[in-house]
C-alpha cells in the first residue's frame, strides 16, 4: 500500500505563493494544542495569541486584514507542515487540523437540479429511450430546453413540477432542488471534522457508499461569508435510500466529514465570483488498481452559493459562532467497480483526493467509521486546553 503523503505540490492552490490561506494546526508538547495559522511567505504562522479559535478569526470586523498585519510565532515551512500530515506522522512535530473549529458544519443538498432532474428522468423511464424523450418533451415545453438555466422557485420551475406530478414522477428530492427551500442539514457536530491526510470514515454496515466532492464556504456569525475551502461529504446511498429520515445516519459518521487543507480567504486574487466558477475533481485510487475520475462544475449549480448562505443564517436561525456550509455537487458515480449493474462503492484503502486549482486538494485514505481514530477531542477539552495555555480572556 502507498503511503499517502502531502506536499506542496498536491495540496497547495496553483497560486498558493499569492493566496491568503488560514487554517489551524495541532501543536505537539504538554503546552500543545490546536492553533490558528496562517500562510506568510512560506511559512506557517501561529495567531493563536491574537485569535483563540478560527471562529474568532473570521468574526473579526476585517479577517484579512487582520491577518495580514498580526504578528505571530513561525511554525516553520509549509513543506514541513505538509510532510509530517499524511500518514506517517511524526507525534512530536505539528500537522494539520481540518480548518474549523466553533462554526457549525452544515450542508446542502440537491443543489444541482439539472442534473437531479435528468437522472429522474432516466430512471423512470426505465431505460426506454423513446419514453426519456417523450418525459423531456414535456419538460421543455414547460420551461424551455435549458435545465441549467432553471432558477428554483421560480414560475417556471412550479410549472416543471406540476408536469412532473402528473407524470407521477415527483419526489421529495426535487421538492428541494427546484422549489424555494434548499435543503440544509448538519452534516457533523462541532470539532468533528477531518483534515487533509487522516482517514475518512464509512460505516461498516453500508455496502453502497461514495465520497462527494464539494465546495465550502466558510461563514461568520454575521452571514458575511469570507472564503472557501474543500470539502468531502460522505455518503451512504443504502441508508439514505431506504428512507429520507436515515439521512443523519447516512452522513453523521465517525470521520465521515472532511474538510481542507485550508480556508482561502477572499481578497483580490480571489472572490466569491470564483466559488461560482470553481471546477473540483475527484479521484479515488484503490488498492485493487480500480481508478475513478469525475468532476463537479459550480457554474452549474442553481442555487447560488450567497443564496444558500442567506438560507442557512437569518431571521429565523443564528450561529453565534458561524458555520461552514457544503455547498452540493454534480457528482453521482454510476461506473460499475466489480460486477455490471451494481454501481461504484468504496472499498477500505481507498484514497480518495478533492481537488480545484484555486483551492488546493484534499487527501484522504478510506477506512470503516469504528477503525477510525475515535473523536474524543470536544468542545469542553478545547476550552480547558485554551485556558490552559492562556490563550482566554
Amino acid at each position: 500500500m502507498n503511503t499517502l503523503q502531502l506536499n506542496i505540490e498536491n495540496s497547495l492552490p496553483h497560486d498558493w505563493q499569492r493566496a491568503t490561506l488560514v487554517g489551524r494546526v495541532w501543536l505537539p508538547g504538554e503546552r500543545g494544542g490546536p492553533a490558528v495559522v496562517v500562510i506568510r511567505d512560506g511559512e506557517v504562522i501561529d495567531c493563536s495569541a491574537h485569535f483563540a479559535t478560527l471562529s474568532l478569526l473570521l468574526d473579526h470586523d476585517q479577517p484579512l486584514q487582520a491577518v495580514r498585519e498580526i504578528s505571530g510565532t513561525s511554525l516553520g515551512s509549509i513543506e514541513a507542515l505538509l510532510a509530517n500530515s499524511g500518514e506517517q506522522r511524526a507525534p512530536a512535530k505539528p500537522y494539520l487540523l481540518a480548518p474549523t473549529d466553533l462554526q457549525v458544519i452544515k450542508a446542502a443538498g440537491v443543489t444541482f437540479a439539472s442534473s437531479m432532474i435528468e437522472r429522474v428522468i432516466e430512471e423512470k423511464a426505465g431505460g426506454d429511450a423513446l419514453r426519456a424523450e417523450e418525459i423531456r418533451a414535456l419538460v421543455q415545453a414547460a420551461i424551455g430546453d435549458n435545465l441549467r438555466d432553471l432558477k428554483p422557485g421560480s414560475p417556471e420551475a412550479m410549472r416543471l413540477k406540476q408536469v412532473l406530478i402528473e407524470q407521477k414522477m415527483w419526489s421529495q428530492y426535487l421538492e428541494v432542488g427546484i422549489g424555494p427551500d434548499a435543503e440544509i442539514f448538519t452534516k457533523a457536530p462541532i470539532l468533528a471534522a477531518v483534515g487533509s491526510g487522516n482517514a475518512i470514515g464509512i460505516h461498516p454496515g453500508s455496502s453502497w457508499n461514495n465520497p462527494e466532492p464539494e465546495v465550502v464556504l466558510a461563514v461568520d456569525s454575521q452571514g458575511r461569508i469570507h472564503g472557501a475551502t474543500l470539502g468531502n461529504d460522505v455518503n451512504l446511498r443504502d441508508f439514505e435510500g431506504r428512507s429520507a429520515l436515515l439521512l443523519s445516519k447516512a452522513k453523521d459518521n465517525n470521520a465521515s466529514c472532511a474538510l481542507g487543507p485550508f480556508i482561502r480567504l477572499f481578497d483580490e486574487h480571489f472572490s466569491l465570483d470564483d466559488v461560482r466558477n470553481c471546477e473540483v475533481t475527484l479521484r479515488v485510487e484503490g488498492q485493487d488498481g480500480y481508478v475513478l475520475n469525475g468532476k463537479s462544475s459550480m457554474n452549474q449549480i442553481s442555487r447560488d452559493p450567497a443564496d444558500l448562505a442567506e438560507q442557512t443564517l437569518n431571521e429565523n436561525h443564528q450561529y453565534p459562532d458561524g458555520f461552514v456550509l457544503f455547498l452540493g455537487t454534480l457528482f453521482a458515480p454510476t461506473d460499475d467497480r466489480d460486477h455490471p449493474g451494481q454501481g461504484f462503492t468504496h472499498k477500505p484503502g481507498d484514497v480518495v483526493s478533492i481537488a480545484s486549482t484555486t483551492l488546493g486538494a484534499l487527501h484522504n485514505r478510506v477506512t470503516t467509521s469504528d477503525q477510525a481514530p475515535r473523536w474524543t477531542f470536544g468542545v469542553g477539552d478545547l476550552m480547558k486546553n485554551l485556558a490552559g495555555r492562556g490563550l482566554l480572556g
